[in-house]
């Protein structure tokens, strides 16, 4: 009798595996073999690695169903007769970069992959076949994937100055892009709001720029300060009244991350073969850092302060002054960050500069009589491709935001192109690489509806809007779209303050980004997508992850 219930459970089980397999993002082939037995994972089933560099993506799948499943199996280096799971590095089979094939019978189940990163994307669709309950035994169908990734570059990006989020969140956060096959981790490092990252030769940097003494109350210009007025003019920028004051809650806030803190997050991403790019912002949203070095800045006299309130900060004056110094001051920091990274990337932004403040210093015009430069644009462009000459001469190459083509771009940088998709198109049309993320729908700290329960910036970023993007602009030719290297979710923290609201914030857009960037273009279906999700939101309630209930109910 106990076996004939064991027969039947089996069976239920495999029937209700070959009717859901809703793997995010969508794989390039899939073919379930419906009238095959499923194969069973249980305590005796070992994992078997011939291969010592693919013990990390073995470990990973075995922490894996410890945490989620109670099962602790067996790692081999000898494949026993049957109930096993082998992963195999073959450069043979698939033309593509990070390919793998996944083939799972009654009898076993193999990922091979082109490489080691595509054994890990293998592994990460097995993980979605796995059901969304607790069992001692799990039913896995028998099927074939052949899989690969769309674009090179698959990144998310998340803002640790407005708010600081721990190691642990961190590390959680790149479980979450491993999980959607992303590779890119762009760490939003310093801003007016905090310098988050330990500088051993400038410890100013984290003992005055990594705390605020308050943030403002709401959306901005937040609580009590409705009546305060900006006016950007082209030459100056007026604050009415003049002696206002931001009022804020008053809340010392703050953070940074040592630099063996930082190793240990490297190392933990290279394990699931996530690359880090670290951003270091300059020459503006520097008012964290003038605060602690004011000589840096275009008025050395004043009195420089982490910044309480959102926005744009040059309001403010949170420009650095290009000069020899400031150079120095950045290559020495550029040179420990380089040092804790080994990403080839480094990100240094570019965005949102006032030309006021050059214009209004007689040391920046000097700079500018200098070098022959016509304008303030001009000056930023010198400034970015200074900086840019130093990062090269280390081996490594620079990505901006889209604001370092003005007065022409550096010789060798990577624009990330989020004031539309003008920046991005103009770098591909100079044969230079280029990232999507255009704010309108990549930037997931906008609203998710309409109508949006939480304090969010701006405009709604839609679901379906986000799944519907298309990277590559219709207004590129073959060879240009090329320069295409990806795109890029951003997530900025002004209004999220703890990890439960940035996992409401990224998912499901993720799953969604996930799908544009790794799946065939031809393969995109909306429908079918959110039909996927239902069993991804069963999965994420699986792993404690917090999402929109409202999509439920769709």
């Amino acid at each position: 009798m106990r076996k004939i219930i064991f027969l039947f459970l089996i069976l239920i089980s495999f029937k209700i595996s070959a009717q859901e397999v809703n793997i995010i993002p969508q794989p390039a082939y899939l073919d379930i073999k419906k009238t095959q037995k499923p194969f069973i994972i249980d305590a005796k089933t070992q994992i078997v690695v011939i291969d010592s560099a693919l013990t990390p993506s073995a470990d990973f799948l075995n922490d894996y169903l410890q945490k989620y499943y109670k099962l602790k199996l067996n790692i081999t280096n000898v494949t026993p007769g049957g109930n096993f799971i082998k992963l195999i590095s073959n450069t043979r089979i698939s033309e593509f970069d990070d390919a793998y094939s996944l083939i799972a019978s009654d009898q076993n189940l193999a990922i091979i992959g082109t490489s080691k990163p595509g054994v890990f994307y293998g592994i990460q669709s097995l993980l979605q076949l796995l059901p969304a309950t607790a069992s001692q035994q799990i039913a896995v169908p028998s099927l074939v994937i052949a899989d690969h990734p769309r674009f090179d570059y698959r990144g998310m990006h998340l803002d640790v100055s407005r708010h600081f989020f721990d190691v642990a969140f961190i590390k959680q956060y790149i479980d979450y892009l491993a999980l959607h096959k992303m590779n890119y981790f762009h760490w939003h490092l310093t801003d007016d709001h905090g310098w988050r990252i330990e500088i051993k030769k400038y410890p100013k940097l984290t003992e005055i720029g990594a705390w605020r003494n308050g943030s403002i109350i709401g959306l901005w210009p937040g609580k009590g300060n409705e009546n305060i007025k900006y006016q950007v003019l082209p030459n100056e920028i007026k604050i009415t009244p003049k002696d206002a004051v931001i009022k804020t809650d008053g809340i010392r806030h703050g953070g940074f991350y040592t630099q063996e803190q930082i190793k240990e997050v490297v190392d933990y991403a290279a394990k699931r073969y996530v690359t880090i790019i670290p951003e270091i912002e300059m020459p503006a949203h520097s008012m964290a850092l003038l605060a602690a070095y004011p000589e840096l800045g275009t008025e050395p006299n004043k009195k420089y302060a982490v910044a309480e309130t959102w926005g744009m900060m040059n309001k403010y004056n949170n420009v650095l002054q290009a000069s020899d110094t400031t150079f120095k001051f950045l290559e020495n920091v550029l040179t420990e960050v380089m040092a804790l990274f080994p990403s080839p990337y480094i990100h240094i932004g570019g965005d949102e500069a006032s030309k006021v403040w050059w214009k209004q210093s007689t040391a920046s015009q000097q700079v500018m009589k200098a070098n022959g430069l016509k304008n303030e644009s001009e000056l930023q462009s010198y400034f970015i491709r200074r900086m840019e000459k130093f990062v090269n001469s280390k081996g490594k190459t620079i990505i901006g935001w889209n604001e370092i083509l003005q007065g022409g771009l550096a010789p060798n940088a990577v624009v990330m192109s989020w004031q539309g998709e003008k920046g991005g198109i103009e770098a591909a049309m100079q044969n230079h690489k280029a990232i999507m993320t255009p704010e309108n729908k990549m930037y997931f700290n906008h609203g998710q509806f309409v109508k949006e329960d939480s304090l969010t910036a701006s405009t709604p970023s839609l679901l379906a809007d986000v799944y519907n993007y298309e990277p590559v602009p219709a207004e590129l030719n073959t060879e240009q779209a090329k320069y295409i290297w990806g795109a890029q979710g951003c997530l900025w923290s002004e209004y999220i303050t703890n990890p439960a609201k940035v996992q409401y914030q990224l998912f499901p857009r993720l799953d969604a980004l996930s799908e544009v960037l790794w799946s065939p273009k031809e393969k995109r279906n909306y429908p079918d997508f959110q039909k996927r999700l239902k069993a991804q939101f069963r999965r994420y309630d699986l792993m404690g992850i917090t999402y929109s209930k409202r999509y439920l109910a769709n």
